[in-house]
C-alpha cells in the first residue's frame, strides 16, 4: 500500500512575518533528509497557519534500498606481515565493518593490491527512519528564537503539541516534555482538539474545526470575500501582495469585513491615512472607481461571523483613535517652519561617534553640489538641489514621523510643499531614501537622485572612518544597503564618475568648508572602494553576470562604477565568442609577462631603435593605433580593440625573447608589455577569467 506521512508541529502563535519561510524550510529539510535517507515519495505538500506547520508526504517507499559495497581497506603490505598473518590493522579493519578476516579479499588498485570486505546493508524500514524528523525539526532556525520553561532548547515559539503520523500508526519521538500523538488541535476559539484516524483525513478534520490549512487556499477565500465587498460596495481595494501575505498568516479562519471613519479625516494626507490603517492595523483601504481615498477600510477577522458587528465596531474605534493622533500633530506639525524644524537638528545625534544630523546635512550640501556640477545640472537644478540639501531631514523631528517612523521623507515632502518650497524640492526630500531595500523602487529626478547618492555616501564615509564597517552579517546601519543604492542609482542615470578621486575629492571639500567631521576619511578611501566594489559585484551577478568576470572587472585599475557594470556586460556578451578562449590567454599572458618589469606611467616610453624583428614593430604599431583615445571609448569598444591585438601578440612571444640579457633591450620589450596590461587593467582583471575550451 501506499505510504502517507503526516508531521505536524503545533505553536504558540508565530510572528505573520516568520510563517511562510518557516513552513518553506521545514519542506526543504524535510525533502533533504528524506533523499540523504534513501527514502523515495511522491510528493511534500505544506500546511501553515499562526498555529501549525504541517508536511503531508505521500507514497514514501516501505524501506530503503539495500546496498551492496565494497569497503576498501589498508594496503595488503600493511595488513598481512611477512608470514602472512593477519595484522593488527587487517583485523580492525574488518571488526570496524561488521566482518572477520575471513571476509576479506584482495583487489589490485592502480598497480598496488589492497584489502576489500563486501558489505551487504539492509535497508531500514520507512517507520524507522522517519523517527529522525524529530531531528529536522530542531535544526530549524529563525529569526528570532526564544526558550521556554527551564530548558536550554530555543525555538521560534514554544511547541505545543506534535503529531507524526504514517498512515494510521504514529511515529514515535519527543521533543522537550511533548510527545508525538495524533491528536491536532483546532481554532482557538471556534474549534476543539481532534484524533485523527490516519494521516489522510488531517486537512478534513482541520476544516471541521474552523482551521483553513492550506495557505494557499485561506488566501484565496481572503481574496475572494474582499472582492465581494467590494463589488458589493463599487469600490476599489488594493490588494497589496505583502499585506495579504501577512493577514493570510495571522488568521486560521478568515472572515473579511468592511468598516469606517469619519471623512474629516480625509483631510488628513492619504499616505497618513495608508499607513495607518495598512502598517498599523493591517487594514486595506479602500478608494473609488476613480482612485480617490474613501472613509473605509477592510479588514480580516480570524474566525467566522458570530458577532461580527461588535468585531467591527472596535477595529473602527482602534483606527479612530490613532487617526485622532495623526490629525492632531498634523495641525500641530504646520504651527512650525522649515527653519523651526533644521534648528532641532543641531541637537539631533546622527550618531554618538560622528556628528549631529545637522552637522550632517552640512557635509552632505558640499558632496551634493559636487555631484550637482559633476552630472552637469542647469543652474536652476542647482538652486533647488541645495535648497534641497539644506532642509532635507527637517521632518524627522516633526510630530507625525515621530508617532509614524515610516513616514520620514513623505511627510516632509508633503511639509515642504505647504511651506511654499517648489516641487523639486519637495520630491528630493521624498526620494533621497530611495531605494529603501535592496530591490526598491530608484529616485527618477536628478535632484532626488543626487541627493540620495549624497547622503548615502556620506553615512559610509562617516561610519567607516568611526571604525563600525560591516563584518560577515553584521550590518546595524545597513551600509551595504546604502551602497547597493548607489550602485543601482548610477547605474539607473548612467553617471560617469570615479570612485577613488570622487571619495578623495568629497573629503578635501568637506575640509575646505570646515564641515568634515573630526574622523580619518582619508584612510578608509581604500576600504570604502572594495566594500562598493562588493556591491557591483552583486549588482552584476542579479544581471546574471559570471562570477569570475564580475570579480575582474571590479579588480581592475578603473574604479568608475558605470564602465565596470558596462566591462561585465561586454565579457560576458563575448564570453561565447569562438576565440574568445585564445583572446583572453593572448591578454593574460602579457599580464603576467608585464609584471616582472615595474615601470611608472611616465615611464613607458618605448624605443623603435632597439627593436631586432618585424613582430616588435608590427605590435608597436598596433598598440598605438589602439591605445590612441583607448580611455574615452565605451568597454565593448575597448575590448573589440583588445582583442584585434591578439594575432600580433601571438607572433611577437613566437618570435621575441621577452627577458633578454641585454637589459635595454629586456627593458624595451617589458614597457610595450606593460603599456598593453595597463590597457588591460583599464577594462578588468582579465588574469582572473576562467576560461574553458
Amino acid at each position: 500500500m501506499a505510504n502517507n506521512f503526516l508531521l505536524e508541529i503545533g505553536l504558540e502563535e508565530i510572528p505573520a512575518h516568520v510563517v511562510t519561510p518557516s513552513i518553506n524550510q521545514l519542506k526543504k529539510r524535510a525533502t533533504d533528509f528524506l533523499k540523504a535517507q534513501r527514502i523515495t515519495f511522491a510528493n511534500i505538500k505544506t500546511f501553515s497557519t499562526p498555529r501549525r506547520l504541517a508536511l503531508y508526504i505521500t507514497e514514501l517507499a516501505d524501506k530503503q534500498p539495500d546496498i551492496d559495497k565494497s569497503v576498501k581497506g589498508p594496503a595488503k603490505k600493511i595488513a598481512q606481515d611477512a608470514d602472512g598473518n593477519w595484522t593488527k590493522a587487517a583485523i580492525g579493519f574488518s571488526r570496524g565493518q561488521g566482518a572477520t578476516t575471513d571476509d576479506i579479499t584482495f583487489k589490485d588498485v592502480k598497480g598496488t593490491q589492497y584489502v576489500f570486505v563486501e558489505k551487504h546493508i539492509a535497508g531500514k524500514p520507512v517507520d524507522e527512519i522517519l523517527t529522525g524528523m524529530k531531528d529536522v525539526i530542531t535544526a530549524m532556525t529563525f529569526p528570532t528564537m526564544m526558550k521556554w520553561g527551564n530548558y536550554s532548547f530555543e525555538y521560534v515559539r514554544p511547541i505545543k503539541w506534535l503529531v507524526a503520523l504514517l498512515n494510521d500508526q504514529v511515529v514515535p519521538f519527543k521533543i522537550l516534555d511533548v510527545t508525538t500523538d495524533r491528536i491536532t488541535s483546532g481554532h482557538r476559539f471556534f474549534g476543539k482538539d481532534v484524533e485523527l484516524a490516519n494521516a489522510d483525513e488531517y486537512e478534513e478534520k482541520l476544516t471541521e474545526q474552523f482551521v483553513v490549512a492550506d495557505a494557499d487556499k485561506r488566501k484565496e477565500m481572503i481574496t475572494k470575500q474582499i472582492q465581494k465587498i467590494a463589488q458589493d460596495n463599487n469600490w476599489k481595494i488594493n490588494l497589496d501582495p505583502d499585506l495579504l501575505e501577512e493577514v493570510n498568516n495571522l488568521v486560521e479562519w478568515p472572515t473579511a469585513f468592511a468598516g469606517k471613519f469619519d471623512d474629516k479625516y480625509l483631510k488628513i494626507p492619504d499616505e497618513v491615512l495608508i499607513t495607518s490603517m495598512k502598517d498599523h492595523q493591517r487594514f486595506f483601504y479602500v478608494t473609488n472607481q476613480e482612485g480617490k481615498l474613501l472613509p473605509h477600510f477592510v479588514s480580516v477577522r480570524n474566525g467566522n461571523d458570530y458577532d461580527l458587528q461588535n468585531v467591527v465596531q472596535g477595529n473602527e474605534k482602534v483606527l479612530t483613535a490613532r487617526l485622532e493622533d495623526a490629525m492632531f500633530f498634523y495641525q500641530e506639525d504646520q504651527k512650525k517652519s522649515i527653519a523651526d524644524y533644521v534648528e532641532r537638528l543641531k541637537k539631533v545625534s546622527f550618531h554618538d561617534k560622528i556628528s549631529t544630523m545637522y552637522d550632517k546635512m552640512q557635509r552632505v550640501q558640499v558632496i551634493s553640489h559636487y555631484f550637482g556640477q559633476l552630472f552637469s545640472l542647469s543652474d536652476d537644478q542647482l538652486k533647488d538641489l541645495k535648497r534641497a540639501a539644506e532642509i532635507y531631514k527637517f521632518d524627522l523631528v516633526t510630530g507625525m514621523v515621530g508617532e509614524f517612523a515610516e513616514l520620514q521623507g513623505v511627510m516632509g515632502e508633503k511639509y515642504a510643499l505647504l511651506n511654499g518650497e517648489s516641487e523639486a524640492v519637495a520630491k528630493a526630500i521624498s526620494e533621497h531614501y530611495m531605494p529603501i531595500s535592496a530591490n526598491g523602487d530608484l529616485p527618477q529626478s536628478d535632484i532626488g537622485s543626487i541627493l540620495s547618492i549624497a547622503d548615502k555616501l556620506d553615512s559610509i564615509l562617516t561610519f567607516f572612518a568611526a571604525g563600525m564597517i560591516p563584518s560577515g552579517s553584521n550590518d546595524p546601519y545597513a551600509l551595504r544597503r546604502q551602497a547597493t543604492g548607489i550602485v543601482r542609482i548610477v547605474s539607473n542615470k548612467n553617471w560617469k564618475f570615479d570612485l577613488t578621486s570622487t571619495l578623495n575629492k568629497v573629503i578635501e571639500l568637506q575640509k575646505q568648508q570646515n564641515v568634515a567631521p573630526d574622523l580619518d576619511m582619508s584612510g578608509r578611501v581604500s576600504a570604502i572602494d572594495d566594500f562598493i566594489k562588493d556591491r557591483i559585484k552583486q549588482f552584476l551577478d542579479d544581471l546574471g553576470i559570471r562570477y569570475d568576470i564580475s570579480d575582474a572587472v571590479t579588480s581592475g585599475s578603473h574604479t568608475n562604477i558605470v564602465f565596470n557594470i558596462a566591462s561585465g556586460k561586454a565579457l560576458q556578451n563575448h564570453s561565447d565568442d569562438r576565440d574568445f578562449k585564445e583572446v583572453i590567454e593572448s591578454l593574460t599572458r602579457v599580464q603576467r609577462i608585464a609584471k616582472k618589469g615595474s615601470f611608472g606611467s611616465d615611464d613607458l616610453t618605448v624605443d623603435p631603435s632597439l627593436f631586432e624583428n618585424d613582430s616588435e614593430k608590427s605590435l608597436h604599431d598596433a598598440v598605438a593605433k589602439a591605445a590612441d583615445g583607448y580611455t574615452d571609448l565605451t568597454a565593448e569598444a575597448d575590448f573589440k580593440r583588445l582583442a584585434g591585438l591578439k594575432d600580433e601578440i601571438n607572433t611577437y612571444f613566437d618570435a621575441t625573447m621577452i627577458m633578454a640579457k641585454d637589459e635595454k633591450l629586456r627593458n624595451n620589450r617589458l614597457r610595450q608589455l606593460t603599456m598593453i596590461a595597463n590597457m588591460i587593467m583599464f577594462l578588468g582583471d582579465l588574469d582572473k577569467l576562467v576560461v574553458k575550451g
